[in-house]
């Protein structure tokens, strides 16, 4: 048997010659440059930064929700609602702004720093004679106190 020279071979010999092709190895899913992994170190900073910012705001407004609980408990008895916007104060801001505050001056101190909120008319009546004596109940108070409670801007300590 003569074998053709390969000039010459048919296209089904040539085609049998044939191998299978190596796989190729698989692509890596790890970043090639430190740039990546300099950007994931960034990312990952930020995302603790946030975490821990988010945890300061939770734990410092934990008064806030307090005074909230506090509030929906009292059942709208306007004594208990004063108690309530005093130690909220007394919790956001220092003792020396807030603890001597009485009468009109306690009332100006709420609607200074409760952005919008006002203790005027039969609310802000109600609230400064509460603590001294039987009061009526108005649904207003509850209402005001629960806005100031969420609104007033908190003085960060040092």
């Amino acid at each position: 048997m003569s074998e053709k020279p390969p000039e010459h071979a048919t296209l089904v010999e040539l085609l049998n010659r044939l191998t299978e092709p190596i796989d190729p190895p698989p692509i890596s899913m790890m970043p090639q440059t430190w740039g990546w992994a300099a950007l994931g170190g960034l990312l990952l900073l930020a995302l603790l930064s946030l975490a821990i910012r988010a945890y300061r705001h939770h734990r410092a407004n934990a008064y806030r929700r307090e005074a909230l609980a506090k509030l929906k408990a009292a059942s709208n008895d306007p004594a208990r609602i004063a108690l309530i916007l005093r130690r909220a104060a007394l919790a956001a801001y220092p003792r020396r702004d807030v603890a001597g505050l009485t009468g009109q001056s306690w009332l100006a101190f709420l609607n200074r720093t409760g952005r919008g909120v006002l203790f005027e008319g039969a609310p802000g009546r109600l609230l400064l004679k509460a603590p001294y004596r039987a009061a009526q109940r108005v649904p207003e108070l509850e209402k005001l106190a629960e806005r100031w409670i969420r609104s007033h801007r908190r003085e960060d300590r040092t």
